[in-house]
């Protein structure tokens, strides 16, 4: 059954996470750091704007990259199931237009006048399943839903709803049909998460499992959702000194060189923007949180530094042909940044 909203404190939102996990534990067998980083990203409170002097915040958008059959639809669909909220799941193609994730305008001739057909994208979690199959122009019909949490039809702006929160799946090894997602777009996501094959004994275990007697209960409402998310923006405690480490790894990504890393230069591209360390605050305040804690260790943000980094950085061709990875670089960049 789901809590009374008057009687959550911190105590018992940390209660509730915990119970939200082992529901999903029912179904999925051998993915709890990828579980436990998509609670992450639902509590993170991300600036998207400030509105009479007011932060807005929403939740952190996460990428899923990984092998089909790893269970990343199904983690993302059972979390979803878990909330008493609306659920849309769009799978991409081709051949999908804009106009099918946010919706079009409608001329009905008995009025002699237009409606607005809203899509799939006025939900408050949004599953977009293998998002690099759509074009170019298609993916970028979610930049203004994912950034601004608004979407402008003709000459009408509609607020979405809150939460809202988009959850993408990707195929890293096909190459024929998709289209990769720009940096503008990347940016977007709070946490690119790489999804690996679970253990034997995992696997194992997931054979064991009747699904058929499965019974998945709402646990949270989303006026519990935003008010958890509110209560660890609020309540945990983040020191100067924790600031400027995020600022020294995001800087870092730009300039290796400065951190002693000379070799590191001639492989990145691009590094993290400026935006990108609220995305990396907002998480470690959340990861702290998660881990029982009102404040923010440095241990709070290496932990969850490469899964809101990777997709961030752009490597150079020679770091291609050398098959020097994203994760090489930030483990690189984390080893040499002073921790405070």
């Amino acid at each position: 059954m789901m809590q009374d909203k008057t009687q959550l404190d911190s105590t018992a939102a940390y209660d509730l996470i915990n119970v939200i996990e082992k529901e999903i534990g029912k179904v999925i067998v051998g993915q709890q750091l990828m579980i436990r980083r998509l609670l992450t990203g639902l509590f993170a409170a991300i600036p998207y704007s400030i509105t009479e002097g007011v932060v807005k915040t929403g939740c952190g958008h996460v990428l899923l990259e990984g092998v089909p059959g790893v269970a990343k639809t199904l983690t993302a669909t059972t979390l979803a199931k878990t909330i008493s909220a609306d659920f849309q799941r769009i799978q991409l193609t081709p051949d999908m237009l804009p106009g099918d994730i946010i919706g079009t305008r409608i001329y009905e001739i008995n009025t002699a006048s237009f409606r607005i057909d809203k899509g799939p994208v006025f939900t408050n979690v949004l599953l977009a399943d293998e998002i690099n199959r759509a074009t170019s122009k298609t993916q970028s019909a979610l930049l203004e839903a994912m950034q601004e949490r608004q979407v402008t039809l003709a000459d009408t702006t509609f607020e979405l709803a809150d939460p809202f929160w988009v959850l993408a799946t990707q195929n890293p090894v096909e190459q024929e049909g998709v289209y990769t997602l720009p940096e503008a777009q990347l940016d977007r996501f709070s946490m690119m998460l790489r999804v690996d094959y679970p253990g034997a004994d995992e696997e194992i275990e997931m054979l064991h499992h009747r699904f058929e007697k499965l019974d998945l209960a709402k646990r949270l409402t989303t006026d519990q959702v935003t008010d958890i998310r509110k209560m660890i923006y609020t309540d945990v405690h983040v020191d100067d000194k924790i600031l400027e480490y995020i600022v020294r790894l995001g800087r870092a990504t730009r300039a290796p060189e400065t951190v002693g890393l000379t070799d590191i230069k001639e492989m990145v591209l691009l590094g993290m923007s400026p935006r990108s360390y609220q995305h990396v605050l907002a998480l470690s305040r959340v990861n702290a949180f998660l881990n029982g804690r009102d404040y923010i260790l440095p241990g709070d943000v290496k932990e969850i530094f490469p899964d809101a980094a990777r997709h961030r950085i752009s490597r150079t061709v020679r770091a291609e042909v050398e098959g020097i990875e994203s994760d090489n670089i930030i483990n690189s960049i984390i080893n040499n940044v002073a921790i405070p």
